[in-house]
């Protein structure tokens, strides 16, 4: 005889890795999470079905139809919003929340204006779409040809910021508008491509870094009325942060929670959409997590002390992401030995990021 659930399902728009995660972290708290791919059979939900997603785009199929226009589709309206940048940039401003100066490039003859008004040298990014380094230039006038005829009203200009790192402010917000944060994370791209994230609540500047992220997100999800995980990515100038990017849906950056916290940011998205009761957030040690791109499995990183390993069980494709190490100890030394024992395991492009995390942590 099938037992009853305690909770409602919850359906993920999406079968990546992250809808796989959000399973896994259902499982314990016996919450039924069931990842579906964008062509799969359209079928009855049932009465209390729950809609979530772990991509801000979708292509148009009967399912994706079916379930974007649903009633039980958590956030259905923000994703639009916050995946088109024209959108993204423009609810910023809207917030007073800081943001480099950018404009929409809809035909050539912009470009004097631009280089004038917003800088010399500007990213240009497709409004919709661009990720993973994808779709981005960075633009001056000796190269504006860059950018062809058909992506003119596609894409946005940003300053380019010369900033001194990048950090992220993972969180969540709850219906009665609760909200819980993680520690501020600070990430290394490559490629375009987040490869290495570390938190520490020991920082320089974490304290007001986190009081001042805390407030921007705050902001923004109040505004949005959202309810789950969200994510920002900002650039760090001084004392000063200016936010990048918004991701409405669990992130790269928050992987490190599934070791190094007392509940993972896969679980806290689930407990924040099932309104369930949640404590603090209490991060457990230093941590960090180092993104495997287009890289074969070594199994050897099973032998590396205080780890975790999630490999996603793709193939392996130059700049696909195939897996994740998280590393947590009190002792960052001890997370230190690891980094050297791990030189010996990945490829020599993921040496000077190793480098980077441990000088982070000295």
């Amino acid at each position: 005889m099938q037992k009853s659930a305690l909770y409602p399902t919850v359906y993920v728009l999406g079968n990546g890795q992250l809808g796989r995660m959000l399973r896994y972290a259902g499982a314990p708290l016996d919450i039924n999470v069931e990842p579906l791919a964008f062509n799969a059979p359209v079928f009855d939900l049932p009465s209390d079905a729950i809609i979530t997603a772990e991509i801000e785009r979708w292509e148009e199929t009967p399912l994706t139809t079916m379930l974007a226009q649903h009633d039980k589709f958590i956030n259905r309206d923000v994703f639009g919003k916050t995946a088109d940048r024209l959108t993204q940039k423009s609810l910023l401003d809207e917030l007073n929340l800081p943001t480099s100066p950018w404009c929409v490039v809809e035909n050539p003859n912009q470009w004097p204006e631009i280089f004038t008004n917003i800088g010399e040298k500007v990213v240009v990014k497709r409004r919709m779409g661009g990720y993973d380094g994808r779709g981005q230039w960075i633009v001056t006038k000796d190269n504006k040809e860059l950018i062809s005829e058909d992506l003119f009203g596609e894409v946005i200009a940003e300053k380019f910021i010369p900033f001194d790192y990048e950090i992220s402010l993972v969180g969540a917000r709850f219906r009665n508008g609760e909200t819980r944060f993680y520690p501020v994370t600070h990430n290394l791209q490559q490629n375009g491509i987040l490869r290495y994230s570390v938190t520490d609540i020991s920082f320089p500047q974490q304290t007001q870094q986190q009081k001042q992220a805390e407030s921007m997100l705050s902001k923004i999800m109040e505004n949005l009325n959202y309810v789950g995980v969200m994510a920002m990515e900002c650039f760090v100038i001084g004392e000063k942060l200016l936010i990048n990017e918004l991701a409405p849906r669990v992130h790269n950056s928050g992987h490190w929670s599934q070791l190094g916290c007392s509940i993972s940011q896969f679980e806290l998205h689930l407990r924040a959409l099932l309104d369930l009761p949640t404590p603090t957030l209490t991060p457990f040690a230093p941590s960090v997590m180092i993104n495997l791109i287009g890289t074969a499995h070594h199994p050897q990183w099973l032998n590396t002390p205080f780890s975790q390993i999630h490999w996603y069980g793709k193939e392996v494709r130059a700049g696909r992401k195939v897996g994740h190490i998280n590393i947590a100890h009190p002792d960052k030394a001890q997370i230190i030995e690891q980094l050297k024992k791990l030189r010996y395991e990945l490829p020599e492009d993921y040496h000077s990021g190793l480098d980077w995390v441990a000088e982070k942590l000295k």
